[in-house]
């Protein structure tokens, strides 16, 4: 980003922008000198050590802008050492990667000179996250300006402010040129090739790109529904991509607490440090005795949904079956057409009522968090979806319907997906576009302010929310694939389709619709590996169900149908024996990998052993 601020207190006469920090407008200018101070004070006083320098809006519409607006950079020397602080693994000369130490910078491949280019953008975005959430209080009490805004020492500065709205965002800006570059590479030209994972991870980080690469694994593992293995196979593809990346190694950092947890000020034993403090059983009493009833109340109305629209189902019947024609025809679809909408509609309002009741839970760490968040929402949406599919294949064992119900129900909703994951936001997004250049180019003129533009543009963006709803998305079409593919083959040509799209629709969202994210370090997809998992083990048995029940099979047992149970469980053991065999048989992490990290454990013991013989030496 050609870009350069001004910096009045530094020694550096420019700096480019990488991170915008947005105050509330009525924030209390004692408030701004202190954090800004914090933010710029050397490390051994406490502070950040980066650089920031504030934007003035010009005002608009006759409408006075927010003032306290803040761009965030740093020195790259001040970004190298950051790198070692949060543990960044580089390929070294040999070619094995190892953390990234500042005193050894120079064995480290791809580093030349000062280091320029050495770290990617979203790396470098990341730093400056992690070195503003680390800024800790000192020894004030309270955030200067708003007494009531308590601070304890060592708590985040940055997460208290955020927690009292004090702090209304900080996000990475965009990089023009290298977003360009992408966007080009990714899905403006339109070709069959792999996407371009490390430039995703270059310009994202691991997190993201780890999700691309497995939509594009799963849409090619449809092709020939190789679902039976592909899951252990991609376990060694997440970990050649995260020891490609750096991450498959990387030592985890200290969780810190969550912003929105509270409790009574206490110690943390293992920190030693002041933190609120919440009990355990408070937090079990309210999942017991609300989360989980709650739930059960939310299973019991889709449940009853689920009913009606099995009533409206027979009654569009009998409807045709009165006055067979075109007409009464096309009344046939009518109800699975609603009842996919409905559910869609139960999905989106039981997701809010799930993060709400997760977040009432106050649990302490963040991925404590989306543990229970993911387990609620996935146990709701398994229900809600499939539920109806698992009652027309076993209790009213019709086939027909079943096809006709599972064909409705995917297609529209991957419809419903496509409007509001696709359309929607490009429509949106170029409504924002044009305002934002309108009004910029009404008050400036023909001056051109990019950052200003730029900075302008992406606050009003809309923030992306990780990749839980996208993982969420790939399982539920997962289980329409896999559940009942025996059924319905088709289903796998159309999930197919729908992810070609999904790649271009979310490359552009990621592209232009949202803020950029900041990179999120991932060795693999974490909990969803088990969701899918578990979905292909329900699978198999689904399957050999659905099979037994075939007409086609019951014509091989026409006297013995207790025969034809017992073959059918006996294929279902042996399928899932094979599967756990795989399991066992394929290891998680190829054996080249494998044996980098031995080396690198190796390397680190010897390592040690040599620093206590020179220490031992010393004394």
């Amino acid at each position: 980003m050609q870009l350069g601020l001004s910096v009045s207190d530094s020694d550096v006469s420019s700096f480019t922008p990488l991170v915008v920090l947005e105050l509330a407008d009525d924030t209390k200018a004692e408030a701004i000198t202190w954090l800004l101070n914090r933010i710029r004070d050397k490390q051994k006083n406490g502070g950040a050590e980066l650089l920031v320098d504030q934007l003035l809006f010009p005002a608009q519409d006759g409408q006075k802008s927010n003032p306290n607006v803040f761009v965030v950079g740093s020195t790259l020397q001040r970004l190298l050492k950051g790198a070692e602080d949060v543990g960044l693994f580089k390929e070294f000369q040999d070619g094995i990667m190892r953390g990234f130490t500042y005193a050894n910078r120079e064995s480290f491949k791809d580093f030349y000179g000062d280091g320029e280019g050495f770290l990617s953008d979203a790396e470098c975005q990341y730093i400056i996250k992690h070195e503003l959430d680390t800024l800790r209080a000192k020894n004030e009490e309270h955030v200067p300006g708003y007494p009531k805004v308590k601070l304890y020492p060592g708590k985040s500065v940055v997460r208290r402010l955020q927690s009292k709205g004090v702090l209304v965002q900080y996000f990475p800006l965009h990089n023009k040129e290298d977003l360009k570059r992408l966007s080009f590479s990714w899905y403006k030209k339109i070709k069959l090739s792999f996407q371009p994972l490390d430039d995703i991870r270059h310009y994202f980080g691991e997190g993201l790109a780890l999700y691309f690469g497995f939509l594009e694994y799963f849409t090619f593992a449809l092709v020939p529904m190789a679902l039976i293995v592909f899951l252990e196979v991609w376990k060694r593809c997440s970990a050649t991509f995260a020891y490609g990346w750096g991450t498959l190694s990387r030592k985890k950092a200290f969780e810190e607490p969550r912003a929105g947890f509270h409790g009574a000020l206490g110690f943390n034993p293992i920190t030693g440090r002041e933190e609120p403090v919440y009990p355990s059983s408070k937090r079990q009493l309210r999942i017991y005795l609300v989360s989980v009833p709650f739930v059960l109340l939310c299973l019991y109305l889709s449940f009853y949904v689920m009913m009606v629209y099995f009533d409206m189902e027979n009654w569009a019947i009998s409807v045709y079956n009165e006055n067979p024609n075109f007409g009464t025809g096309i009344l046939l679809f009518v109800p699975s057409i609603i009842y996919a909408v409905v559910i869609e509609i139960m999905n989106l309002l039981y997701r809010y009522a799930a993060e709400f009741l997760t977040n009432w839970e106050n649990h302490r760490l963040e991925s404590s968090f989306q543990n229970h968040l993911v387990l609620k929402v996935l146990v709701f949406n398994f229900v809600n979806c499939f539920a109806s599919l698992f009652y027309i294949a076993f209790v009213m064992q019709d086939m027909v319907l079943l096809r006709q119900s599972l064909a409705t129900l995917l297609i529209t909703s991957q419809i419903l997906n496509q409007v509001m994951e696709a359309f929607l936001p490009y429509w949106l997004q170029r409504r924002r576009n044009k305002k934002v250049h309108k009004r910029m180019r009404r008050v400036m003129g023909d001056k051109e302010l990019p950052l200003l533009e730029q900075v302008q543009l992406e606050t009003e963006m809309n923030t992306y929310l990780g990749t839980f709803d996208d993982y969420l998305e790939q399982f539920l079409l997962f289980g329409y694939v896999s559940l009942f593919s025996c059924v319905y083959p088709l289903a796998a040509v159309l999930v197919v389709l729908n992810n070609i799209t999904e790649v271009y629709s979310d490359a552009f969202k990621m592209c232009h619709v949202f803020k950029r994210p900041f990179s999120e370090p991932a060795a693999n997809i974490g909990v969803w590996q088990l969701a899918f998992e578990t979905m292909s083990i329900i699978a198999v048995v689904t399957n050999c169900a659905l099979i037994g029940l075939s007409s086609q099979v019951k014509a091989y047992f026409p006297e013995s149908e207790t025969q034809m149970i017992l073959i059918v469980v006996a294929i279902e053991h042996v399928l899932l024996a094979f599967k756990f065999i795989l399991a066992f048989v394929i290891p998680d992490v190829p054996k080249d990998i494998q044996v980098k990290l031995a080396k690198l454990e190796f390397d680190s013991l010897e390592a040690l052993k040599k620093r206590k013989i020179l220490e031992a030496a010393e004394t």
